[in-house]
C-alpha cells in the first residue's frame, strides 16, 4: 500500500527521529563521493503551481546524486492548468511515475491530487504546511546540537505554514516550542487543536503567545519566516503593519541563550522579519539549513519508496 507525505502526521515519532538520522547519514555519503545509488531507476514527478528556487533544486539535485531523476512541470506546461480535473491529472501524471512531489497554494488540492495518486505524494509546500522544510530544520538542530531534545524552540512572526509545521513536529516528537504572533494571525486552529492533543501523549511543551520577547527567552532555537507569503501581495501592508515589533533584531536575541541558534527558511527579506546583523551573523545557520533539504528529502523520498 502506498504512502504518502502530506503532512508530519502520516509519520510516527520514530519514523521521524529515523529520518533525521538517515539524512545524516546521506549528507556524509555525499560529501565523501561514495557510490551510493539506492535511487538507480526511480522518476520523481515535481508538479509546481506555486514556484520555488529551493524546492526545485533540492529535489532535483538529490535524485540526481542517488542516481535517479527528476522531471519539473509546472501548472503552465500541463493540462491541469488549463481546466483538467485534480482527479484526471493525478491518475495520468502518476502511471508515468514513481514518486511526485506537489507544491502548490490550497492544501486540499493537494490531498485530491495523492487520493488519486497510484504512487506515494510528497508534500513540497502549502499555504497550510511545509513538513519537508521542518524535516531539514530538524536535521539541522541535530547536526548543530548533537540531538533535538532538551532544548527550547521559539518561532516568532507570522502564524503561516511554518509556524503550523512547527507545531506538528513539536507535539509529535515531545519538544519544547514557543510561538510567538499576533493575535490576528495566529496558526491555524485546527492545527492548534491537534497539536495540544499530541502533546498530551507525547508530554512535548507548546507555548502560544502574543510577546516575542517571552517566546525566545532562554531561547536555543530562533525561528523566523517571512511576513507576507508568495500569493499574500494584497496582505502584505496589513501583516507588516500587524508584525512590525515581530522582527528578529539584536533586542530580540539578547532575551536567548547564549548560544542560540538563528534559522530561516529563506528567501528571507532583511529590514523585515529578521535584521541583516542577526542573519548574516555568528549565530546564523540558514546555508547549513537550506542545504540540508537535500538529504532531509532523500530521506523521506526512500521511506516512501520503502528502500530506506
Amino acid at each position: 500500500m502506498k504512502r504518502d507525505c502530506l503532512s508530519l502526521k502520516d509519520l510516527s515519532r520514530e519514523e521521524i527521529l529515523n529520518l533525521v538520522e538517515q539524512a545524516l547519514q546521506i549528507k556524509q555519503k555525499v560529501r565523501l563521493r561514495e557510490a551510493y545509488k539506492p535511487l538507480e531507476g526511480v522518476l520523481l514527478g515535481m508538479l509546481f503551481e506555486k514556484s520555488s528556487t529551493r524546492t526545485r533544486i533540492s529535489f532535483e539535485a538529490g535524485m540526481k546524486r542517488l542516481g535517479g531523476d527528476a522531471i519539473f512541470l509546472s501548472s503552465r506546461d500541463i493540462q491541469l492548468g488549463r481546466g483538467e480535473t485534480i482527479e484526471d491529472s493525478a491518475r495520468v501524471i502518476s502511471s508515468y511515475l514513481d514518486i511526485i512531489m506537489v507544491r502548490t497554494f490550497e492544501h486540499q488540492r493537494l490531498i485530491e491530487f495523492a487520493r488519486h495518486s497510484s504512487v506515494p505524494v510528497i508534500n513540497g509546500l502549502t499555504n497550510l504546511l511545509h513538513p519537508c522544510q521542518v524535516l531539514a530544520d530538524l536535521v539541522t538542530i541535530k547536526e548543530h546540537f548533537g540531538r533535538i531534545y532538551n532544548l527550547k524552540i521559539a518561532f516568532v512572526g507570522d502564524g503561516n505554514n511554518m509556524a503550523n509545521s512547527w507545531l506538528y513536529a513539536a507535539s509529535i516528537l515531545g519538544l519544547n516550542l514557543s510561538v510567538a504572533t499576533p493575535v490576528d494571525l495566529s496558526p491555524a486552529g485546527i492545527v492548534v487543536k491537534e497539536a495540544l492533543e499530541f502533546a498530551k501523549v507525547s508530554a512535548a511543551k507548546i507555548e502560544l503567545t502574543d510577546d516575542p520577547y517571552r517566546a525566545v527567552e532562554g531561547a536555543d532555537v530562533i525561528y523566523t519566516d517571512v511576513w507576507a507569503s508568495m500569493g499574500e501581495e494584497s496582505q502584505r501592508q496589513v501583516k507588516h503593519a500587524l508584525l512590525r515589533g515581530y522582527q528578529v533584531n539584536q533586542a530580540l536575541i539578547e532575551r536567548a541563550s547564549e548560544d542560540f541558534i538563528f534559522m530561516h527558511c529563506l528567501p528571507a527579506h532583511r529590514g523585515e522579519e529578521v535584521a541583516s546583523e542577526v542573519i548574516d551573523g555568528e549565530h546564523s545557520i540558514v546555508w547549513d539549513e537550506a542545504e540540508n533539504r537535500v538529504y532531509a528529502q532523500l530521506a523521506l523520498i526512500l521511506k516512501l519508496l520503502g528502500r530506506d
